[in-house]
């Protein structure tokens, strides 16, 4: 028996794009590498938001998944800068993209269940979240909240 058979779907992500011309690029210069350190930031924002006692902006009146953290920020101020320079991110993201955020990194859908709550493919999901993490991880990296190692 073959393991493709076995394995509802494999997510697997190309380090390469083609081109209109067809040549091939490397997608973002391995801006692909940062991707689960973004989800984690992410992860971190959201956490941070609903101990300060506030629903991220994105979400507005969805329903969510919540997990409680011993982590605490240093003080208070430092959490609500934190949660500043995050949503400001966030909002040099496409509507579109900061949905699939929403639903997949904030609220832990898996792709499946983001993509039949929007209605799009399962392979649309995953292209298009992939590509949003790394424009995502770009911004984080122009505003310094990743650190290039």
């Amino acid at each position: 028996m073959s393991a493709a058979l076995t394995l509802p779907y494999v997510w697997a992500e190309s380090a390469i794009q083609k081109t209109h011309s067809g040549s091939t690029v490397p997608v973002a210069d391995g801006i692909a590498f940062y991707r689960k350190r973004t989800e984690l930031l992410l992860k971190r924002y959201m956490l941070v938001s609903l101990q300060t006692g506030r629903v991220p902006s994105m979400l507005g009146n969805c329903v969510f998944r919540g997990k409680a953290s011993s982590y605490r920020m240093r003080s208070f101020e430092d959490a609500v800068i934190f949660l500043f320079d995050i949503e400001k991110c966030l909002k040099k993201i496409d509507p579109f993209g900061r949905e699939l955020i929403a639903r997949i990194a904030l609220q832990e859908y898996t792709r499946e269940e983001a993509a039949q709550l929007i209605g799009q493919s399962t392979r649309t999901i995953v292209r298009k979240y992939a590509e949003t993490i790394d424009i995502l991880s770009r911004i984080f990296l122009d505003m310094e909240l990743l650190e290039v190692d």
